[in-house]
């Protein structure tokens, strides 16, 4: 391609970029699951001075490794608003992966496959999806697939990108060092040493490089990745002498990576179901693969390894998650870009037929449909619809213009697909994404914050309390201490919750005329006179009552 043709295209693909993952940036609050607890504990740290042992409320947090809630803590140091820091390292990490992907493909064949490379990444839902909410696993990919770079660009052999280059190498072993701390499975880039060796061994244009004394420079880089966190924990751990220190090392070292993986305990799923995920959430890109593996598998009957890598380690990805009971959506995520890198050299061309741009159409048109659909029968009254979102995200005034939202956005889509037609598919359906993504941060994500991170919920607790009232949390959620105007008390995250409400009521009696509980209805106790008692509605699918001390006279000490 010509090179001007080249460049606008490059700063066409990174404006796009720029638009489908920022837009909306600084206009929510953090939303759960985890997003309210990461930027929970990365607050704290910040307010405590403790970045080492995370803390949610007053236990200690041992679910993950504190570098995702560095990460943000680090970014409100520079920023000083928690609305943006919160989703900044996301941010920056999906940005990150996108360059890896389009420099390897740039590296490997040309600047355009590259882009390409690129393209299939951005428009993926779960990659965009993902990049826009503030948990660990957009940074993790970026680790992973920092990690592959690096290892690629040492191992291969071909034209443009010959071997060994030390410094990748290092690279490549340190990243899925960092990615091990962020989260445990970050090593599972080192998965890719596997198919590298055993395509050395039977004469590919690959070479690992054993014999080599500086080829355990990549292992020593992985160590001493991994205790930047690790070395200044156990120590500080140990050298504390408290059990409750111990059991922290005990739970995140063993527990939360080893035990869950052998012996998981939540989010049971089939065997099949990455497949089941990867058909959907990597849509549109997967329209592509009928396609693709026909294609690949010629271009590895020529012992091309510029596609043998990244497809093989795609599989064994597949088959490491597929073997525990637990499995959730993001897991694959790693993948993705690898299968994006093996996917554009071939898109030119696939992109010619005409059933690929049916298919594309398709996509383009079905899913803004679904929107539009969707907001008429918000518009119209669907009556079971409507009491869904009432019931459960306490939706109320915002139901109008989150009806129109969607109408417009999907009707947005489906002109685009209409002007387009099948020569212009692949175009209406980046206009389509780019409308659906920019629509979301800028104007669905600010209607649904209130209800969906529990502002709306604390600000209506503040107003009830008055000035002088004190608060104190029961059966609560991260998002509750988060949004609190007001510094509350709490008695434990994953304490039971009728000792929560036992030592609530126990701390209300010694101030009742100006000390409120507020309590998640399930944790309730049959004491509490209800009739006296406030009840919030629900947020986040869950009821909340606020109970003052007059209400709670009946209950024994």
């Amino acid at each position: 391609m010509p090179k001007t043709s080249i460049a606008r295209d490059t700063w066409l693909f990174w404006i796009v970029a720029a638009l489908m993952l920022g837009a909306g940036l600084g206009l929510r609050d953090p939303w759960p699951a985890d997003e309210p607890r990461f930027a929970l504990v990365a607050r704290q740290m910040v307010e405590s001075g403790d970045w080492l042992f995370p803390h949610r409320g007053i236990e200690l947090y041992s679910d993950k490794p504190p570098l995702f809630m560095w990460l943000q803590a680090a970014a409100y140091t520079f920023v000083r608003e928690w609305r943006v820091a919160f989703l900044l390292p996301s941010l920056l990490a999906s940005l990150g992966t996108l360059w890896l992907v389009v420099d390897l493909g740039r590296r490997l064949w040309n600047r355009r496959v590259g882009l390409y490379a690129g393209w299939a990444l951005l428009l993926a839902l779960q990659f965009t999806w993902q990049a826009k909410k503030a948990q660990i696993d957009p940074v993790v990919v970026f680790w992973i697939t920092l990690a592959n770079y690096g290892l690629l660009r040492h191992v291969l052999q071909v034209a443009r990108q010959r071997g060994p280059d030390w410094t990748m190498w290092m690279l490549g072993w340190a990243a899925a060092g960092l990615g091990t701390i962020t989260k445990g499975v970050g090593a599972i880039a080192l998965l890719m040493l596997v198919p590298a060796g055993i395509a050395s061994l039977r004469g590919w244009d690959v070479r690992v490089h054993v014999r080599d004394p500086r080829f355990w420079l990549g292992p020593l880089a992985f160590a001493l990745a991994a205790c930047v966190w690790l070395v200044p924990m156990l120590l500080a751990a140990f050298g504390n002498g408290s059990a409750e220190y111990r059991a922290y090392v005990n739970d995140i070292l063993l527990r939360q990576t080893a035990k869950r993986y052998g012996a998981s305990w939540d989010h049971g799923q089939p065997p099949w179901y990455f497949l089941e995920v990867m058909a959907l959430m990597w849509l549109p890109t997967a329209l592509a693969l009928p396609w693709a593996l026909p294609a690949w598998w010629r271009r590895l009957r020529r012992r091309d390894p510029r596609y043998l890598l990244p497809l093989a380690w795609w599989a064994l990805v597949i088959v490491f998650f597929s073997i525990p009971a637990g499995k959730r959506d993001m897991y694959i995520l790693p993948a993705l870009p690898m299968v994006a890198l093996a996917l554009a050299p071939l898109l030119p061309g696939l992109m010619r037929k005409l059933a690929v741009r049916r298919a594309a159409l398709g996509f383009t048109v079905a899913l803004p449909a679904l929107l539009l659909l969707a907001g008429l029968a918000m518009w119209f009254g669907e009556p079971g619809f409507e009491r869904r979102l009432v019931d459960d995200r306490g939706l109320g005034r915002e139901l109008p213009a989150l009806a129109a939202t969607l109408a417009a956005i999907g009707a947005f889509g489906l002109a685009a697909a209409l002007w387009a037609g099948q020569r212009r598919a692949f175009g209406a359906l980046v206009a389509g994404l780019v409308a659906l993504w920019v629509g979301f941060g800028v104007m669905l994500a600010p209607l649904l914050n209130d209800s969906s991170s529990a502002r709306g919920l604390m600000r209506e607790v503040d107003r009830r309390i008055g000035a002088d009232g004190q608060l104190a949390l029961v059966a609560w959620r991260e998002q509750n201490l988060l949004m609190a105007v007001r510094p509350a008390t709490t008695f434990g995250f994953k304490l039971d919750f009728a000792e929560q409400m036992r030592r609530g009521l126990a701390w209300q009696r010694e101030a009742p005329a100006t000390r409120w509980l507020l309590v998640q209805d399930v944790a309730l106790a049959d004491c509490v006179d209800a009739s006296r008692t406030v009840h919030l509605g629900s947020a986040n699918r869950r009821g909340w009552t606020l109970v003052p001390g007059d209400a709670a006279r009946g209950c024994a000490p």
